[in-house]
């Protein structure tokens, strides 16, 4: 089976945003609330960074399993890494998820400024100043004939969608506004000329999207 670079499990307002402004080391998400957008996947059964037994079943739990399915290694912005910019000041942040990241993988991170690699539990972090399709092929060797996830944030999927790099996307469209930030899209149909396109609703109020290379 090909390799194949996906879009997973990425949520967003009904108005098109996936963050908002004013990110933060406090506000990851910059003024808008992280359950505003990802409380559906919160709320299943299999959510990866589930610690309590419990959790929905249905529709936004298969889909939430589906996450870490075939994926060999993942791309991500610095935005989604952390809330610095320009030159690292010290090496000690080490991203949002502590020592236990929820991505088991290599994992590549866009930036302008490079550090060196390092390692928790089972995933190592590279940071790499690189186009799109040179991430890319570093990903895809990463991954041992497996799957690369383009983890986001917004800009980054953006930056690969331009790049025509992306095979299938799953967007999680959630029942509420934010504004402002960074937007995905004015509109879903703005990618219908390259991607198949089917949507299904859940009975948690989220509408996921799934979008395939025709």
């Amino acid at each position: 089976m090909a390799q194949m670079v996906r879009v997973q499990n990425f949520s967003i307002s009904s108005d098109g945003y996936g963050a908002g402004e004013g990110q933060s080391l406090d506000r990851p998400f910059g003024h808008a609330d992280p359950a505003d957008f990802m409380s559906w996947a919160g709320a299943t059964a299999h959510w990866p960074n589930r610690t309590d037994p419990g959790g929905s079943y249905g529709l936004d739990d298969y889909i939430t399993r589906d996450y870490a399915f075939n994926i060999g290694a993942e791309i991500m912005g610095r935005n989604k890494f952390g809330p610095q910019r320009g030159p690292w000041e010290n090496y000690d942040w080490q991203g949002w998820w502590g020592d236990t990241p929820p991505f088991h993988t290599p994992v590549f991170v866009l930036t302008h400024h490079e550090r060196p690699s390092f390692t928790l539990a089972d995933t190592t972090f590279h940071f790499i100043d690189a186009t799109p399709k040179d991430a890319l092929a570093r990903a895809l060797d990463a991954a041992d004939g497996k799957d690369v996830r383009i983890g986001g944030g917004v800009a980054t999927v953006r930056e690969f969608l331009a790049a025509d790099l992306i095979d299938a996307m799953h967007i999680a469209v959630a029942p509420v506004e934010i504004g402002a930030g960074e937007r995905l899209w004015d509109s879903p149909s703005e990618y219908d000329d390259r991607f198949h396109h089917e949507q299904v609703p859940s009975p948690s109020g989220v509408v996921h999207h799934f979008f395939w290379r025709r």
